[in-house]
């Protein structure tokens, strides 16, 4: 692919948010986590214990810094907060072949170790929730509280048979979560947002997917089907840790349903918030009531101890290396 003859508003707007991450005392880092894995995050300039810790978690699209900009300003005075790009976004990536959520959780509780934290809460907004939700089972006395938005990890494959979602198979999910020409990206804004803008013309669209979108495409596509294909609703483990589920109410890649069925799932610890007139771009579609439900939640009792005794992840890590 060609980079497009327009100016290059994706670099201009990526370099934005990287001015307001540094703005805001943060720093981006990138980690050798070993195993030819390197995870990048912006991390606290200036880390302080007594402050609890929030980490961050984006969705398929851009990165961590565009699907969490708007936001970032509400938590930097009250958290040590981290933003990480999980792998294969960004400047995260590796060389080992295991593409599910659980390896991602488990690399990143590895980069958490090597910058000391032992006790987090996890935002994970759609594929970062399925790796919040891992977090929270694999890790349950390093995750405090959790935030899934619009996270489909109660779906099963055979959702997508029974007609569930707007899109056939997983083939078709990837296309248009992976969108390579302006016409499927279009399509994807359509799928996310309830009003999506309509008039945007090719060559930024082009110039969008050339920046963000052109890297790494088979292995994200190696992500989508590690989450959805054999995927059964009864293999998922409950978490017992205080949860706040998100919802688009129009939400066409992860139907409301899905919301509800998580919320039975987890059972009394778990709350479901519906956001009207939004779909599954709701943290950017509707920012200030996203922000405003994080807020309620998250420092709700936040102030807590944030040291406690945790497990080594080294023999985790290599254990699932070789999966």
């Amino acid at each position: 692919m060609t980079r497009s003859s327009c100016f290059s508003f994706t670099a201009s707007r990526d370099w934005f948010f990287r001015y307001s991450f540094s703005n805001a005392s943060l720093r981006c880092i990138a980690i050798d986590i070993g195993h030819t894995t390197v995870m990048q995050c912006w991390v606290p300039k200036n880390r302080k214990p007594s402050k609890p810790n929030l980490l961050l978690l984006h969705g398929f699209g851009a990165n961590a810094m565009w699907q969490f900009g708007e936001h970032l300003r509400h938590f930097t005075s009250r958290f040590n907060v981290y933003v990480p790009d999980l792998l294969f976004f960004g400047g995260s990536n590796t060389a080992l072949p295991d593409r599910t959520e659980a390896f991602q959780a488990r690399c990143l509780m590895r980069l958490m170790e090597v910058h000391g934290v032992r006790r987090m809460s996890v935002v994970g907004i759609s594929y970062g929730g399925f790796v919040a939700y891992s977090l929270a089972v694999q890790f349950p006395k390093e995750v405090e509280k959790l935030v899934l938005c619009c996270t489909g990890v109660c779906v099963e494959e055979k959702d997508m048979e029974e007609g569930l979602f707007p899109v056939k198979n997983i083939d078709e999910a990837a296309e248009i979560l992976l969108p390579q020409t302006p016409e499927k990206l279009r399509e994807l804004l359509r799928f996310s947002f309830v009003k999506p803008i309509t008039v945007v013309p090719s060559c930024f669209l082009s110039d969008f997917i050339q920046v963000m979108c052109a890297d790494y495409v088979e292995e994200k596509r190696e992500l989508i089907e590690a989450i959805l294909r054999g995927r059964k609703f009864s293999d998922l483990p409950k978490i017992t840790q205080n949860t706040l589920i998100i919802w688009g109410e129009k939400d066409q890649i992860f139907p409301l349903e899905l919301g509800h069925r998580l919320q039975r799932h987890i059972g009394e610890s778990a709350k479901l918030v519906t956001v009207k007139n939004a779909g599954h771009a709701v943290n950017l579609e509707k920012p200030k009531e996203f922000a405003k439900h994080l807020k309620s939640f998250l420092l709700d009792d936040s102030i807590k101890s944030s040291s406690s005794t945790s497990t080594t992840l080294l023999d985790l890590l290599l254990r699932g290396a070789h999966k």
